[in-house]
């Protein structure tokens, strides 16, 4: 999700951990009641407009109905309040939404109820994260800054537009976009959270709202107990056709992933979306949880570490860069670390979407001692602490710590992994800046798309650009690629600004993910989604 999403697999999983009650969950049988799940602390008040990772997302993913579904097996997008989304020339799109869907307030989805919320998110003052995701639509650059020069968003005047000139309500079910460029996947990119509409009740308070979020998914707000639980349960009025089987969904917050794994065992939840290190050892999982409690299965994680060297100047040597790329032994900690649960990446792309090319880092992703030491040599090596930030609920403590010690013993640097207290802190010391040295990073796809891995994350300004990444080379590639009419033409030019990103490496790809979940003998029909979740919807009771 967008952000830095990050999520759901084992050690990518941003945030989820642990504590227990005494309540155990998969209560009532016959399909409803009540699932208890693993869940962590949202980032943000749960806005769909501004939750880009995936402690919110989560919640929000069985709260939200978008125009667009994507299919809980395969990914591909299916139509879900959208009866239809038809254009001729992939810039001037018309929409026509199916009549009956509800908001949780009672109020009809209407096309107003997109234009609104996407305005709104797109606004630069209303500092939305999912703000990026509107780049494409005409008028989206006058929403934002309007000050001169290189960078519009450095002066203080306030934007020329609050609105995109490239929607426009023609009836109560029917809305236009048109976008700036041609963009052939804009279809695809639409069941994204940060697309969701918003009910006019939004508008009266967006803080409050947040609080108190209404939707129009299966799933309604009950509850927000702050760092215990969210609770929500099935909204009588759901008109669409991806309706929820069990009555309750209580996402317990824990703060570490061992603990959501004690309370599994202890049959005090009923699902976790992540297996924690020390359990993957010698697979010890498989006999805890037993045959048949348990799946393991390739997602559309990416892991990898990330920097800002306009931050720390100490990394703007892109030789330095390379070189602590090959000084890591990715293949040792996966085995050692993750008991081959993973694979070795050479990209930031999944294998798991269409486009995905291997070797696009190329050599700097093999471990190498004697290049790497060559080329730190080269860069003029490193002074003082190399700090590695992984957040503390997310269970990156072993294998962070690892990637320094590879650090350390190939080149002598002195690497130290070190915690924030959880993800939501580190990803405000991100956005202000505040991270020096390196820091932990992943992506779970917010659509199905090679496109998803480069522009949210690394284009020039994007909401996930933590790196602060620009380079025009690669922003050409990505336009270019955006209008193609070509799927096969357009990926090969995403590949291109793959390998242009990894070439200045701004991040160092580390494994692909996969989903690893667990769940109790009171809980059946648990299933994955390509992007990594598990598909709570589905899930039935005993």
């Amino acid at each position: 999700m967008a952000i830095a999403s990050i999520s759901a697999v084992a050690l990518l999983a941003t945030a989820c951990g642990g504590s227990s009650d005494d309540s155990s969950g998969g209560s009532g049988g016959d399909g409803g009641g009540e699932i208890v799940v693993s869940g962590c602390t949202p980032e943000n008040p749960l806005i769909a407009g501004n939750t880009g990772e995936t402690c919110g997302g989560n919640v929000l993913d069985v709260m939200t109905a978008k125009l667009i579904h994507y299919n809980t097996e395969t990914a591909e997008p299916e139509m879900d309040i959208a009866e239809s989304i038809e254009t001729e020339d992939n810039q001037n799109f018309t929409v026509k939404l199916k009549e009956g869907y509800k908001f949780h307030d009672g109020t009809e989805v209407k096309a107003h109820n997109f234009v609104d919320a996407w305005n709104y998110t797109a606004y630069g003052p209303n500092a939305q994260q999912g703000s990026y995701f509107y780049a494409p639509i005409q008028g989206f650059n006058e929403t934002q800054c309007s000050g001169e020069g290189d960078d519009p968003c450095a002066g203080d005047g306030k934007p020329s537009l609050e609105e995109m000139s490239g929607l426009k309500v023609v009836d109560d079910h029917t809305f236009t976009i048109k976008t700036s460029e041609k963009v052939s996947n804009l279809p695809m990119r639409l069941g994204y959270t940060a697309f969701a509409p918003q009910p006019d009740a939004f508008f009266e308070d967006p803080e409050a709202f947040g609080e108190e979020p209404i939707a129009a998914g299966p799933y309604k707000f009950d509850s927000w107990e702050k760092n215990q639980a969210i609770s929500l349960s099935q909204f009588e009025d759901y008109a669409g056709e991806y309706a929820g089987e069990t009555e309750k969904i209580t996402f317990r917050i824990f703060k570490e992933q061992e603990a959501a794994y004690t309370s599994l065992l202890a049959d005090e939840i009923d699902i976790i979306d992540a297996i924690p290190a020390n359990a993957l050892v010698g697979d010890k999982f498989k006999s805890d949880l037993g045959e048949g409690n348990y799946l393991t299965q390739p997602n559309s994680t990416s892991q990898w570490i990330g920097m800002n060297y306009h931050i720390d100047k100490k990394l703007a040597n892109k030789d330095l860069r390379h070189a602590l790329s090959m000084a890591i032994d990715r293949e040792t900690i996966v085995k050692q670390i993750f008991n081959n649960a993973y694979e070795p990446s050479t990209g930031v792309v999944s294998p798991v979407v269409d486009g995905f090319k291997e070797d696009q880092c190329g050599e700097y992703c093999v471990y190498d001692e004697e290049k790497a030491k060559d080329l730190f040599e080269k860069a003029g090596g490193y002074d003082g602490k190399l700090t590695l930030t992984y957040n503390g609920d997310g269970g990156h403590k072993e294998w962070t710590e690892a990637v320094c010690n590879s650090i350390k013993n190939t080149l002598g640097v002195n690497c130290v992994a070190s915690p924030t207290v959880d993800f939501a802190t580190m990803l405000t010391k991100l956005g202000n800046n505040e991270l020096e040295g390196l820091w932990r990073m992943g992506w779970v796809m917010d659509y199905p798309s090679i496109e998803n891995y480069l522009a949210p994350i690394f284009s020039k300004g994007a909401a996930s650009n933590y790196y602060q990444y620009a380079n025009p080379e690669f922003e050409e590639l990505l336009t270019k690629a955006a209008a193609s009419d070509d799927p096969a033409e357009a990926n090969e030019m995403y590949q291109e600004a793959e390998r242009v990103m990894l070439e200045d490496m701004p991040a160092i790809p580390l494994w692909y993910g996969q989903s690893m979940m667990g769940w109790s003998d009171d809980v059946e029909n648990v299933k994955a989604t390509p992007f990594g979740n598990p598909d709570l919807a589905k899930v039935t009771t005993k």
